[in-house]
């Protein structure tokens, strides 16, 4: 089956799927927020086959999430490192994360902690926010 392309739809949610919905681009961007830089370390972290690295790299690339550049350490090798644009994705990254914890470990089950880097205490909850201050909920909210 053919996979449907979504970059011209009218919808930003669809947009944003089309450029970076698989889980490989996300766990991809997930680790380059943590560090990973180059090929090797991307695939092994990930598990993932070579073929199929290779592809979403070029694909996020291609989408201006990452950029090819020199190694840091001056070898012939290159490595990937978040765009601005990328960048723009720690938020999703940091929503999918919370979301993941509140909904799919169970209580006292082992798992890491985003923490500020300055304070070392754990970030606060994401929440949206409407112009004049006040918490928005989903039911708060309308599409227009």
């Amino acid at each position: 089956m053919k996979r449907k392309s979504f970059r011209e739809a009218e919808c930003p949610v669809a947009r944003t799927l089309d450029a970076i919905g698989d889980w490989w681009s996300l766990l991809i961007v997930r680790d380059a927020f943590d560090g990973i830089r180059r090929f090797g370390a991307f695939q092994q972290n990930l598990g993932i086959a070579k073929g199929m690295l290779s592809t979403r790299l070029r694909d996020l690339v291609e989408a201006g999430v990452l950029d090819l550049a020199p190694a840091s350490d001056g070898s012939a090798y290159q490595e990937y490192v978040l765009t601005e644009k990328g960048r723009g994705l720690f938020l999703v990254i940091v929503s999918l994360r919370q979301w993941g914890e509140d909904n799919l470990y169970r209580d006292g089950e082992k798992r890491s902690v985003l923490v500020d880097e300055a304070t070392r205490l754990p970030v606060s909850r994401l929440t949206l926010h409407a112009f004049d201050g006040r918490r928005l909920e989903w039911a708060d909210t309308r599409l227009i």
